[in-house]
């Protein structure tokens, strides 16, 4: 969902290859390809290595943005490496690169309620409650790429990996 705001804001527009929904273009001066997997989570590592060679991207340069139950609903952080954390997808790209060093941007979906199946619950839709957070997240999420792009992923975490105070809203 990130990934189609971004395009959206970027004005690039999506076409189908047998492995993913991509798209590219410019953000500032940067060029930057956006890909969507056709295939199951557990099983996206194989596409992402066959782009980064395709594009002659650098391990250090992918960006990889994914969901996270660990993480509290519209929460962001940024990594530059480190382990699966239990998801599939990571899992599938750590194994399919051979190393953790890539930039993930996290997307905290929160934990289902009364301790429900979590794979039933990331893809369950968001409830009519949610939504206005989520909206937040999205935009948040692509303003996190931006910074990523044209300031660099250290401050990128400087600005995105904050902890909101009780009460306060992330911006």
């Amino acid at each position: 969902m990130v990934l189609e705001r971004a395009a959206d804001r970027w004005q690039l527009s999506w076409m189908e290859t047998p492995s993913a929904r991509q798209c590219s273009g410019y953000v500032g001066s940067n060029v930057v390809v956006l890909a969507l997997p056709n295939a199951w989570m557990n099983q996206t590592g194989p596409v992402v290595s066959r782009l980064v060679d395709c594009f002659g991207i650098r391990s250090q340069e992918l960006i990889v943005v994914h969901d996270d139950l660990d993480l509290k609903l519209g929460t962001i952080r940024i990594k530059t490496r480190g382990g699966a954390g239990g998801h599939n997808g990571v899992q599938s790209v750590l194994l399919a690169l051979q190393t953790e060093e890539f930039i993930r941007v996290k997307i905290g979906i929160g934990r289902p309620p009364d301790h429900g199946d979590p794979a039933d619950y990331v893809l369950s839709p968001f409830n009519s409650e949610e939504l206005p957070l989520v909206d937040q997240v999205l935009s948040r999420g692509v303003d996190a790429l931006e910074c990523i792009l044209n300031e660099g992923v250290g401050q990128a975490m400087n600005r995105f990996n904050v902890r909101a105070k009780k009460g306060q809203q992330l911006g």
